[in-house]
C-alpha cells in the first residue's frame, strides 16, 4: 500500500456555516497555492498543495465548535506578494485584520500577515525570504 507525505497539517473545527467557510478558504488559501483536494459531505473539506495539509471539519463530539484562545492557525507562504494577496483575500471574504502584511522583527527576513476568518480563528502567513 502506497503512502503519502504530509510536512505541515492543520486541522480545526467550525462554528458556523461550512459553504461560508470553503469560499473563505478557497479564496484566501488559492492566494497560497491551496486548492481544495476533498469535500466531506457536510462534515467539512480538505485544502492542500499536493497532498492534504488543512481540514476544517465539524466537531466530531456534535458539540458546537468554540474558537480557541491563544491558538493561531499558520500557514507558509511561497513569497512576499503571496501573503499581501492572502491577507486582502481574507478581509475581501469577510475575514478581519489581525496585523497588516509586514516585516516582522522576531526572525531574520521575516514577512508576515495576520487575520482572523468568519468564525475568529486566528490565521498567520508567513515568509523568510527577502524583498
Amino acid at each position: 500500500m502506497g503512502s503519502v507525505k504530509i510536512s505541515r497539517l492543520g486541522q480545526f473545527s467550525i462554528s458556523a456555516d461550512l459553504n461560508k467557510a470553503r469560499a473563505f478558504y478557497d479564496s484566501a488559501l488559492g492566494q497560497l497555492g491551496h486548492k481544495r483536494i476533498a469535500d466531506l459531505a457536510d462534515n467539512g473539506s480538505i485544502w492542500g498543495v499536493n497532498a492534504p495539509s488543512f481540514f476544517v471539519l465539524k466537531p466530531a463530539n456534535g458539540a458546537p465548535a468554540s474558537v480557541g484562545n491563544g491558538v493561531t492557525v499558520s500557514f507558509e507562504a511561497p513569497n512576499r506578494a503571496s501573503i499581501d494577496a492572502f491577507h486582502a483575500a481574507a478581509l475581501a471574504a469577510g475575514g478581519t485584520d489581525e496585523g497588516a502584511p509586514g516585516t516582522r522583527d522576531w526572525a531574520p527576513e521575516a514577512y508576515a500577515a495576520y487575520a482572523r476568518d468568519l468564525d475568529g480563528n486566528k490565521l498567520a502567513v508567513y515568509c523568510f525570504k527577502p524583498a
